[in-house]
């Protein structure tokens, strides 16, 4: 124990005192003087048990804001049992994580534990036997407890008293949301009380949504800690760029350059952005984000060959889920060593909290999706109290013959400036709320029976949507539910009633797969001699000799193993990325598709606009003012007739699948809907008729659309359960007829 400071230098802090003295020790040894906001306005809500939600900008301290107090709460507890249980999205948060907190609880004699597949067996086995402190987890891995360890969980959450969740705008809206909600609801059922709960997050648009999320049935009660930031300062730029043609995604991988390709060989487009990439990052540490995973390879494969070309040291590295865990730490390490230079090429892997040190300027390759995103990777940058800084890169096709109409309204330009625009005024999606989930609820009705051994089907219904996260589902349509999952053999039913599992279910719940609620293409491992490169769906046929960038780096495949999956490679000259699968993009919200169409009216050029983005934008003004969209939505081409939108990806779908149910063939643009080989005349009587009549029931809508299938365990549902999810997360029955009524009038 270190001696305490003279009381001159405590930090000054109202809620100070309240902390255990081994914690205001540790902030003394840190050289603390006061603290962040978030930090000061945490500690009483949460020494008090109440549920909190601590919002503040990136590295504003928001672990600490929830654990000063947190452990100050459990210090020197003593008995057997888990005291918090810390849940975060991903394994290298849960590392990060450990290591921040391991100093800290020591000095109130907490011990902090792991727990995911990378973890020893032997410290899994210990905290069994011996429960305590803090153990931090991904939702998957909870849910294998539940599954494996269904009786002992008693023991080991017993004596809970905080539930933690890191990153929660990681969770909100989506399956694995759902399925964390109703982890927690089930780990309460076991202590049989509440746990308070407390949440961080950089990212929330709406705080109403988020205190509903953390928890549903008092909300109101749910303590918001906000504190943003303050407002420091931001230093932006968009380039723009002319490009050739694509490379497509449908292009095989096999298809490699030749091993002599120069580098000069490479499209325009990206030759200039990477180009733009290496004179501004090159000497210092810097994060550039990328939309796709094939890009991420293309460009540090580009940037490497720069270096090479230079006879320079390799300063640039890439990262995202497809590459071996030794291949991400490998390139975080690069990064933290904050005395070499080093930039890592992304995709969301880094978005969230994972410690990478300082970065002096944070890089976007294309234009993002959402605000929320851009706003989580705007936060890697301006740390230590130098702005932030933000570079967009982004790329158009160039005009020939008769343009699409997207490549010559500038679309991607002009969305960057608009989710740009609306980051600026500190505007955020607000999560998605409304979705039945039944996919991740035929899930949670498998693990509960396996946990348990069997259950009743008004007792599960009972905890898991009168009590639990499925709030919206009716007992008619659990009964429902049940009984495709029976028909399905997932489930049967014993004579007294009791629910158990089916062998198809009991073959689902044994297998690996089964803890996580979102679904997971088939993949390849890629092995240079011993040492595992990472994995990839094989898209495209690779066959002995084909040449591929992975990781960054040029390879030849030497041998194909069907049986084991494996793909083994050597260093080579040439290559190009390979297609990886995976979750489509983020849905685009109406207020991005609103704020472009406000960009295409003003007069007035952004200024953080270098001069080439200057022009695209002129010309996709131009276009716009051309085509009459100021004071029309409807459009020709040579054999076609459309009309624009300009509103979100849930509307978007709305519109298209009424017209569809209509009669009209309808091809799908992000910024429009056409049909070929109409009249505009019958188009527009088709809106009408819309307008008139409604667009009736978004269950009658669902059920006509194909490919309803999304989630994990969609194809078990029945036909009708599958049309009423699908219309529950998927129509915006009232946007559209909205967006109907304006677009007629």
């Amino acid at each position: 124990m270190t001696t305490s400071p003279p009381s001159s230098s405590e930090p000054t802090s109202t809620g100070f005192h309240r902390l255990h003295r081994g914690v205001q020790e540790w902030m003394w040894d840190n050289g603390w003087t006061s603290m962040r906001p978030a930090q000061e306005r945490a500690i009483d809500p949460i020494m008090d048990g109440r549920d909190v939600i601590i919002t503040a900008a990136t590295a504003g301290g928001k672990t600490e804001a929830a654990f000063l107090p947190v452990l100050s709460k459990i210090a020197d507890r003593s008995g057997p049992g888990v005291r918090v249980l810390n849940i975060s999205p991903l394994r290298a948060l849960i590392n990060d994580q450990h290591r921040r907190l391991v100093d800290l609880a020591a000095k109130v004699n907490v011990s902090v534990h792991r727990w995911h597949g990378d973890v020893r067996e032997s410290e899994r086995k210990a905290l069994l036997k011996e429960p305590s402190g803090v153990l931090v987890i991904t939702p998957e891995s909870l849910e294998a407890m539940f599954v494996l360890r269904g009786t002992t969980l008693p023991r080991l959450f017993g004596a809970l008293e905080y539930i933690v969740i890191d990153e929660l705008h990681a969770f909100i809206g989506s399956e694995r949301g759902q399925h964390l909600r109703s982890l927690l609801h089930r780990v309460e059922s076991i202590t049989r009380r509440r746990v308070p709960r407390v949440a961080m997050s950089a990212t929330l648009g709406d705080l109403g949504v988020a205190a509903r999320f953390l928890r549903s049935a008092k909300p109101d009660e749910v303590v918001l800690v906000d504190a943003p930031g303050d407002g420091g300062e931001l230093r932006l730029v968009i380039r723009g760029y002319r490009g050739t043609e694509p490379v497509e995604d449908d292009e095989p991988a096999t298809e490699a350059p030749p091993p002599d390709e120069t580098v000069e060989d490479e499209p325009e487009d990206e030759l200039k952005i990477a180009g733009d990439l290496y004179k501004t990052m090159r000497g210092a540490r810097h994060l550039v984000f990328c939309n796709r995973r094939r890009d991420v390879e293309r460009y540090t494969d580009l940037l490497r060959r720069f270096s090479e070309r230079e006879r320079v040291p390799i300063e640039f590295f890439a990262h995202h889920g497809s590459l071996s865990r030794e291949l991400r730490e490998d390139a975080e390490r690069m990064l933290k060593q904050q005395e070499l230079p080093a930039t890592i090429l992304c995709t969301s892997t880094l978005e969230l909290g994972i410690d990478v040190g300082h970065v002096e300027s944070v890089g976007q390759v294309g234009a993002p999706a959402t605000v929320a995103s851009l706003r989580q990777r705007l936060g890697r940058s301006g740390r230590r109290g130098g702005p932030a800084v933000l570079r967009m890169y982004i790329a158009e096709r160039p005009l020939k013959g008769e343009p699409d109409l997207e490549d010559a309204l500038r679309a991607q330009l002009v969305q960057g400036i608009a989710i740009v625009n609306l980051l600026l005024r500190r505007w955020c999606e607000p999560s998605p709320e409304g979705a039945l989930h039944l996919s991740t609820l035929l899930h949670q009705i498998l693990s509960l029976i396996a946990q348990h051994g069997g259950v009743s089907a008004g007792g599960a219904y009972k905890l898991l949507a009168q009590t639990g996260p499925f709030e919206g589902v009716t007992a008619a349509q659990f009964a429902a539910l049940l009984r495709a999952m029976g028909q399905h053999q997932l489930i049967q039913q014993d004579h007294d009633g009791t629910l158990v599992l089916g062998l198809a279910g009991e073959r689902m719940v044994n297998k690996h797969d089964f803890y996580s609620v979102f679904a997971s293409p088939e993949e390849w491992r890629l092995l240079f001699g011993a040492k595992q490169l990472g994995t990839m769906p094989l898209v495209d046929p690779l066959m002995e000799d084909s040449l591929i960038v992975f990781g960054g780096k040029r390879w030849r495949v030497t041998h194909v193993e069907e049986s084991k999956r494996v793909i083994s490679v050597v260093p080579a000259p040439g290559g190009r990325p390979p297609r990886f699968t995976g979750a489509g993009g983020a849905q685009v919200h109406d207020e991005v598709r609103l704020e472009m169409r406000r960009v295409y009216e003003q007069e007035e050029v952004p200024s953080f606009l270098d001069p080439s983005a200057r022009v695209l934008l002129a010309e996709g003004r131009e276009h716009y003012h051309r085509l009459g969209l100021g004071h029309t939505s409807f459009t020709t081409g040579p054999n076609w007739v459309g009309v624009f939108v300009w509103r979100g990806d849930r509307v978007h779908g709305t519109v298209m699948q009424a017209l569809q149910r209509r009669g009209l063939t309808v091809t799908s643009t992000p910024l429009t809907l056409r049909v070929d080989h109409l009249k505009l005349d019958t188009l527009r009587q088709a809106l009408l008729a819309l307008n008139e009549q409604g667009l009736g029931d978004a269950l009658q809508l669902a059920a006509d659309i194909k490919n309803k299938e999304r989630n994990k365990h969609d194809a078990l549902l029945s036909d009708e359960l599958l049309a009423l999810d699908y219309a529950s997360d998927a129509l915006d029955i009232p946007g559209a007829e909205a967006w109907i009524r304006e677009v007629v009038g």
